[in-house]
């Protein structure tokens, strides 16, 4: 499997068990549609958050959250419209970013941003 590939799965699973301790219940992983796929899709207190993870091992060119621009929110935005729409969810919803940067020693640390973006419109 290709490094990156790994460092994201890695990051997915970090994340995963943040959540998890917070008491977030996990729906689905890797939740796919169209073009995008929603690393995770958590339920907590009445609301479905849709989660991007990005994992980096450095922020020479940015903190991994900025990596989710414009174009990563319109497609989130479009696979939640119809993961809410066949789940039939009525109550609300958030956008969150877990932020992950592993350290040459193996570390990491790990920045859990809540309502990170409101989605633009599609």
């Amino acid at each position: 499997m290709a490094q990156h590939l790994e460092l994201g799965r890695k990051g997915e699973g970090l994340a995963k068990t943040f959540l998890e301790g917070l008491g977030y219940e996990i729906l689905d992983e890797n939740w796919t549609h169209g073009k995008c796929e929603i690393d995770l899709v958590a339920y907590k207190d009445g609301k479905i958050i849709f989660v991007e993870v990005k994992a980096r091992t450095g922020n020479g060119f940015g903190e991994p959250e900025d990596f989710v621009d414009l174009r990563k929110q319109k497609l989130l935005a479009q696979a939640a419209d119809e993961y809410i729409y066949l789940m039939d969810h009525q109550g609300e919803v958030r956008f969150d970013i877990v932020a992950i940067l592993f350290g040459r020693d193996a570390r990491h640390s790990l920045k859990h941003i809540e309502d990170a973006f409101w989605p633009p419109s599609i």
